[in-house]
């Protein structure tokens, strides 16, 4: 019996160790609300609050240690939403490793800490990546970052 196998969700022919920024999305199994807890106050101005989980502190973690630990490589921008993370990765040219650091070996590595950390299974397979492509881009995947929270009941992953 053969198995299916896989749509590549990668563009073709990109070298993801690029410099360049990259914005990322990573979902909870079965898109479990364990990472953190959303509140929205009352009023015309109220802020959402974004109230982590022990599991969602065990996920901050591991995105602080990006921007400790590798030199060239660093998260601009993230939420830890109850059920996803969205992060802003960007990559500078030189001190990748040898061979150079994906984009990809930085994901894989902080959802296996995060999952060894928890103990169980916590993410899904792969993850969603867009390369940002300019500028723009960069400014409109921030300001989708910093008001996810915002849209939390009308969020794709909310269910």
């Amino acid at each position: 019996m053969e198995l299916p196998k896989r749509k590549n969700i990668r563009l073709k022919e990109y070298d993801y160790s690029e410099n360049g920024a990259y914005f990322i999305t990573i979902c909870t199994y079965n898109r479990r609300k364990i990472l953190s807890n959303i509140t929205v106050g009352e009023g015309l101005r109220a802020l959402p609050s974004v109230e982590l989980t022990t599991t969602g502190k065990i996920v901050e973690e591991a995105i602080n240690f990006i921007n400790k630990a590798y030199k060239n490589i660093t998260v601009d921008k993230y939420v830890i939403m109850p059920n996803h993370v969205h992060l802003l990765l960007s990559m500078r040219a030189g001190g990748h490793g040898d061979p150079p650091l994906q984009v990809y070996d930085i994901v894989g590595r902080m959802k296996s800490f995060t999952t060894y950390k928890y103990g169980k299974i916590l993410w899904q397979r792969s993850f969603y990546d867009h390369v940002i492509r300019n500028e723009n881009d960069y400014r409109e995947t921030w300001e989708y970052i910093e008001n996810n929270p915002s849209s939390w009941a009308a969020d794709e992953f909310y269910r």
